[in-house]
């Protein structure tokens, strides 16, 4: 595709003439593309309505940059926004299909055995991704890590940049218990990883800092139940590219709806 495509994609989409005239909502840019194309029609931000296919070659055609920038900047408002130093972080499952249509699934060819995770409170095996999702205390997120659905949560937690504000905690389940790993982080960035031990655990917790762990923890639980919302029943996608890019927009609309609610 011409590099232009993009340049003039993000041309032709302009905002209303009033003010207040058309509040976009965050399905703008979730997974729903039909009733995307529709509201831009509607509210003329897009006179020249393109086709579904031609609108989804365009916003594939949106280079990675533009995407991680945007979340950057909303992950940095967040912060700003924060009232205390404590984070949370977690994955999502992002199913494609169910266990028993991993053999007929076509994306990622040879590499299948590793998106096939396996969900602990629903005891049921998938076949897709995970969104490892740092955020704030309120549940507005400000890092993001897409990975298969194999891949343990410590692992994918240590690829993290962690750009936070010195002295935050962040806390976790016991899928991120790692002795070194809080160590280090402790002495050398001076942050604080507070995961919830396991019963056979060497550094057992103190009961009031598992209340507070378990307490700080739900927040997260709703942003996941508010970001799968935004999916529909199932994944429709063609393309490896495809499905991680509704998975990342969905986690946009959802930062976009938190800013709305600050």
């Amino acid at each position: 595709m011409p590099k232009f495509l993009s340049i003039s994609f993000v041309r032709q989409i302009r905002l209303p003439r009033k003010a207040g005239e058309a509040n976009l909502p965050p399905e703008l840019l979730a997974t729903h593309l039909e009733h995307a194309r529709e509201f831009l029609k509607e509210m003329g931000c897009m006179p020249n309505m393109l086709s579904q296919s031609r609108l989804n070659r365009r916003l594939h055609a949106l280079p990675e940059v533009l995407w991680l920038g945007l979340f950057s900047v909303l992950a940095q408002v967040h912060q700003q926004l924060a009232d205390s130093l404590d984070y949370i972080v977690d994955s999502l499952p992002i199913a494609i299909c169910d266990n028993y249509r991993i053999p007929r699934a076509h994306l990622y060819g040879s590499r299948r055995g590793a998106f096939r995770g396996y969900i602990a409170s629903k005891k049921r095996y998938f076949f897709g991704l995970r969104a490892h999702m740092l955020t704030t205390a309120q549940g507005c997120p400000v890092e993001l890590v897409l990975a298969a659905a194999s891949e343990a949560d410590i692992v994918v937690f240590k690829r993290m940049q962690l750009d936070l504000p010195e002295g935050a905690t962040i806390y976790a389940d016991k899928a991120y218990t790692d002795y070194v790993w809080e160590d280090l982080l402790n002495e050398d960035i001076d942050l604080s990883l507070v995961a919830l031990r396991k019963s056979n655990s060497k550094r057992p917790m103190d009961g009031c800092v598992r209340y507070i762990c378990h307490h700080v923890r739900k927040r997260i639980e709703t942003s996941f139940s508010q970001i799968a919302d935004f999916f529909a029943k199932r994944i429709y996608a063609i393309t490896e590219q495809g499905v991680e890019l509704k998975a990342f927009l969905a986690v946009l609309a959802f930062s976009f709806m938190c800013l709305q609610l600050s």
